[in-house]
């Protein structure tokens, strides 16, 4: 092969509909540790200094969600899925042909937890073969079953048991494919074997599991947070002084009153004290540092951009925001009829399930500056983790 840096692509197969995952969801599109699994998957491979670029092949029902996981990363246009995984996969090869790779990398969806060093052993693989898969020995004794009972035991010594991605290199692996078109074979190392190549077995990864039922999404989610095992806590505080007007911004949604917040940006109190505490949480400063209020940029800004920011300066240190709990502190407007729809906004915002974000309001029982009516104070606390 070629000295010069080669071209290497990656399809993901995206289209299944996980009968035996259950739930409202296919698995790709749930949630695992608060981003959805087919991000995580996505963005293994975006990450990874070898890779030239990654295709998803979805189902045609599934663009909305599909778009909502992963439609600001700057993907090409994904592929329609086949009726089998083996048409899926024929889509997406037919689909990068005009790319001419050298290279393809073909992995499953729902294996978000692929490691770069799994990605270099192909790659390096391929330099000597046509084809490899990543794969691990089977280490538990394998018995052969008549019915319910033991027919026989199955010497385990060369076998292994087959993960993806598997690598290619692309013009053989889009040859056999077109060629075992309507064979459905159970995985792209059969397609290569049937066109005769020989598949070199490459060391995969324990934690490189299939996620098949919500029981594999639990042990997904406790690896991940086992990696983030840097737990910290922030807190946060604001107040704003109420002046006439007719609404209020608060926790995102906008509230009919008779009076209004002041301040430089939209003066929404409930996503400044958040800001300000996921910004302590990662030692980042606070609110007015990141977005000064002499800079007439955040004049009438809408507070969902700062705190968007925050939760950005989270990912981009490998972390996760765990939860949050803000407490909205004044006598009006009522918050409990808007309490759902301020938990919803705030889960939109921090792209994070609801169930991770708590929202609450008191009063001061019209005592001091927020019992008299002159203003709303709001504090709130954010739990951060991130890799050690």
């Amino acid at each position: 092969m070629s000295d010069s840096p080669l071209s290497v692509q990656v399809l993901i197969v995206a289209a299944g509909r996980g009968a035996r995952f259950g739930g409202p969801l296919p698995k790709q599109y749930c949630l695992l540790a608060g981003e959805p699994v087919l991000r995580r998957t996505v963005a293994a491979f975006l990450a990874h200094p070898a890779i030239s670029g990654v295709r998803v092949m979805i189902h045609p029902d599934d663009r909305a969600l599909y778009d909502a996981a992963v439609g600001d990363l700057g993907l090409p246009e994904p592929v329609h899925g086949g009726i089998t995984r083996q048409g899926s996969v024929l889509n997406g090869l037919e689909a990068i042909a005009p790319d001419q790779p050298d290279l393809v990398l073909i992995h499953d969806a729902a294996r978000p937890l692929i490691s770069s060093g799994a990605i270099d052993r192909l790659i390096s693989s391929l330099a000597r073969n046509v084809a490899a898969i990543a794969a691990v020995p089977v280490r538990d004794t394998v018995k052969r079953a008549q019915g319910t009972r033991i027919a026989d035991t199955v010497d385990r010594t060369h076998l292994w048991r087959a993960q993806t991605p598997q690598a290619f290199r692309f013009p053989d692996i889009l040859a056999a494919h077109r060629a075992a078109a309507g064979q459905d074979l159970t995985d792209d190392a059969a397609v290569a074997e049937r066109a005769g190549h020989q598949v070199e077995l490459v060391m995969g990864d324990e934690d490189n599991f299939k996620i098949t039922t919500t029981e594999d999404l639990a042990r997904a989610e406790q690896s991940v947070l086992a990696k983030l095992g840097d737990v910290r806590v922030g807190q946060g505080f604001d107040v704003h002084a109420l002046v006439p007007g007719d609404h209020c911004w608060i926790n995102g949604i906008k509230i009919p009153h008779d009076k209004t917040l002041l301040g430089h940006s939209d003066a929404d109190v409930g996503l400044h004290a958040l800001t300000d505490a996921i910004l302590g949480a990662i030692g980042a400063g606070d609110i007015g540092q990141h977005f000064p209020p002499t800079d007439e940029r955040w004049r009438g800004a809408a507070s969902d951009k700062f705190l968007a920011h925050a939760a950005s300066l989270v990912k981009a240190k490998g972390g996760m925001i765990a939860h949050c709990d803000v407490t909205i502190i004044c006598e009006r407007p009522k918050i409990g009829p808007h309490r759902l729809a301020m938990t919803k906004r705030i889960a939109e915002i921090l792209g994070m399930s609801e169930d991770r974000v708590s929202v609450k309001a008191t009063t001061t029982e019209q005592l001091g500056f927020t019992g008299r009516g002159e203003g709303i104070a709001a504090q709130a606390i954010a739990t951060v983790r991130l890799p050690f």
